[in-house]
C-alpha cells in the first residue's frame, strides 16, 4: 500500500543547515525550495535580493510549506553570510569554479551548523560570496551541460548533508 501525508513514518528532525539563496527570485523555484526545505528539515532559508516573489506563483510549488519553514528576506547576501560566518557557521557554497570540491569528496562535520549558499538562476553565486565561503561545491556531471536547476542541485547537496549528519 502506498503511504501518504497522514500514514508516513518518517522521523521528523530539524538539522542546523540554513539556506542562503543569493538572487533566486523564479517563484516556482523558491516554492520549490520551501519543499525541499521542509523535506530536509532544514532550519532555514534566507532569501536576499531586491524582488523576492512570495506569492500565488510561489505557493504553488510550496504546497503550504512556507507556513513550516522558518524564512527570512535579506537584501545583502553578503551581509547575511558575513552574519552566519561571525556566528560560527561552516560555509558552503554550491557553484562550479576553478575551486570547487566534488560533493563525492565533501565531508560535512557535527559540529558547526552549516549556511549553504545557492545562486542566481542564471548567475550563480557571485565572486564576493564565493570569497567568503569555506568550501565550494561542485556536483559532477556527465552530460553535456555544465549546470543544472538551482533548485535540483540544492535537493542533491542536502540529500548528502543530512546523510553525512544524522
Amino acid at each position: 500500500m502506498q503511504l501518504h501525508h497522514y500514514n508516513t513514518n518518517f522521523t521528523k528532525r530539524t538539522f542546523p543547515i540554513t539556506i542562503i539563496c543569493e538572487n533566486v527570485t523564479n517563484a516556482p523555484n523558491i516554492g520549490s525550495l520551501f519543499r525541499i526545505a521542509d523535506a530536509f528539515g532544514v532550519e532555514k532559508i534566507v532569501f536576499c535580493g531586491e524582488h523576492i516573489p512570495l506569492g500565488r506563483k510561489m505557493t504553488k510549488t510550496s504546497r503550504a510549506t512556507e507556513k513550516v519553514v522558518k524564512y527570512d528576506v535579506k537584501t545583502n547576501a553578503s551581509e547575511v553570510i558575513s552574519t552566519y560566518k561571525e556566528l560560527g557557521y561552516y560555509i558552503a557554497a554550491l557553484e562550479i569554479t576553478s575551486k570547487s570540491q566534488s560533493i563525492y569528496t565533501c565531508s560535512f562535520s557535527k559540529e558547526k551548523p552549516i549556511a549553504l549558499i545557492i545562486g542566481d538562476e542564471n548567475f550563480g553565486i557571485s565572486d564576493a560570496n564565493l570569497k567568503l565561503s569555506d568550501i565550494i561545491i561542485q556536483i559532477d556531471m556527465f552530460g553535456q551541460n555544465s549546470s543544472m536547476n538551482v533548485v535540483q542541485a540544492t535537493n542533491i547537496v542536502l540529500y548528502e548533508m543530512t546523510k553525512q549528519l544524522i
